[in-house]
């Protein structure tokens, strides 16, 4: 490890991108920290300094690196691009337009990234005009006293409409800020801005358990976070490895010989996907209650939607994630598409004939390690809710999730690292 940092500082070009990278969390934890016009900013301290982030809006608070709670100009953080990406990507398997651009190579995926875009900014409207009533009417940032606090005490028309762009706008300069990671950086550059939120809010939540359960119970949870972690690291790199054997090939006057390799079936294959899109199908009722002032709704949302340690929220947030594992593994891992595609490179799998046969045995171990894995991934979301439930604490619901983050996002930079030094040391060996 501290080689492959010593190498990291003597690479001018890799040094170059770990710096891009860390200016681009730099200007990204300013944004995080810069109120909104026309938002009371005495009213945001009184939330700031006493509110603690509650279910749905907790979570995407988490997200946002505490950017929400603060109505900061980064308050929507990443949660818009992430979800246009996901639901760009499971309907690329329904419309037919979608499919025929993932097929076309590098410009159809330029065409797919100009339509994420535009869902970007479109969910990006929709959420910010949610939040704006969020704000005003107090409903998810209650304080300790129980009170609720009017963030926009002047709602008129212009304003309201002034804070809605000025948010969306926050999420645009976000996207483009993460792409430019992605192309002058070091890893993913959603992922490395959502890995700088959840991180940095670590220490903040740390002290919030402490100031509500005391020393014992925060030893106790982070003794919990600790074994997370290490089956987390354990889980995200278990995987399934399908043996393919493909025959010699004849193309005009060459002949290719054949070869084995393998599929790598990851037991964790949705990653973090069904956890966020858990939290988006919870936040809509959130939303609309705030649209729709229907009495038995804003209860409902109250009682259960804006408390992370409620039975119902911890049930329906665990099901949710069950659900979206088995939906997006099946969207995202066709075996019609795998089968079809060994076919027509002459492969087959040992002891399995090609065609329908090879489309039922993918199917089968996909299920067979995806019930695991969606298993192990609704635990590890819920596990400290239910811990932090029972000591009646509300202050930081999502320990599991801020674990299953970083490590993922860790590791996926740390293998991008270090086939950047591998390559150069080839090339330096070549030269």
């Amino acid at each position: 490890m501290i080689e492959n940092f010593l190498n990291i500082v003597r690479v001018r070009d890799l040094r170059n991108k770990v710096l891009f990278t860390l200016a681009m969390i730099g200007l990204y934890q300013l944004g995080s920290n810069i109120p909104v016009p026309g938002i009371s900013y005495h009213a945001i301290q009184q939330v700031f300094s006493e509110a603690s982030g509650q279910g749905v809006l907790g979570f995407l608070d988490l997200f946002s690196g505490g950017a929400l709670s603060r109505a900061a100009l980064f308050g929507l953080g990443v949660m818009p691009y992430i979800t246009s990406s996901i639901i760009i990507q499971l309907l690329t398997g329904v419309i037919p337009k979608l499919y025929q651009w993932r097929d076309e190579g590098s410009s159809g995926e330029r065409k797919i990234t100009q339509t994420t875009r535009y869902l970007t900014i479109g969910l990006a409207l929709v959420q910010a005009t949610g939040l704006v009533f969020v704000f005003h009417s107090g409903l998810g940032l209650f304080l300790a006293n129980g009170q609720s606090v009017d963030l926009i005490p002047q709602f008129t028309v212009l304003r309201v409409l002034f804070i809605i762009l000025t948010l969306t706008a926050g999420t645009a300069l976000v996207m483009w800020m993460g792409e430019l990671i992605t192309e002058r950086g070091v890893g993913q550059g959603m992922s490395i801005l959502i890995f700088a939120n959840v991180v940095s809010v670590i220490p903040t939540a740390g002290r919030l358990i402490y100031d509500q359960a005391g020393a014992l119970k925060l030893i106790v949870i982070v003794v919990v976070v600790v074994a997370l972690l290490v089956a987390i690291v354990f889980v995200e790199l278990g995987q399934r490895r399908i043996p393919v054997v493909f025959a010699r090939r004849v193309v005009g006057r060459r002949m290719y010989e054949g070869g084995r390799t393998y599929i790598p079936l990851k037991v964790n294959q949705a990653g973090v996907v069904p956890i966020i899109f858990a939290a988006s199908i919870l936040y809509f009722p959130v939303l609309l209650s705030n649209i729709v002032r229907w009495k038995p709704l804003v209860t409902f949302v109250n009682d259960h939607l804006l408390n992370a340690t409620s039975g119902f929220y911890i049930v329906t947030y665990g099901l949710l994630i069950l659900v979206f594992t088995f939906f997006y593994v099946t969207v995202s891992f066709d075996p019609y598409q795998q089968a079809d595609i060994i076919r027509q490179q002459n492969g087959y799998i040992p002891g399995v004939r090609p065609g329908e046969e090879t489309r039922r045995y993918l199917s089968r171990i996909l299920n067979r390690i995806t019930l695991p894995g969606a298993v192990f991934l609704a635990a590890v979301a819920v596990i400290p809710s239910i811990l932090l439930a029972a000591w009646h604490v509300t202050s930081f619901p999502y320990a599991g999730t801020t674990i299953l983050i970083a490590v993922g996002v860790g590791l996926e930079t740390v293998k991008q690292v270090n086939s950047q030094l591998t390559m150069r040391n080839y090339e330096g060996f070549l030269r």
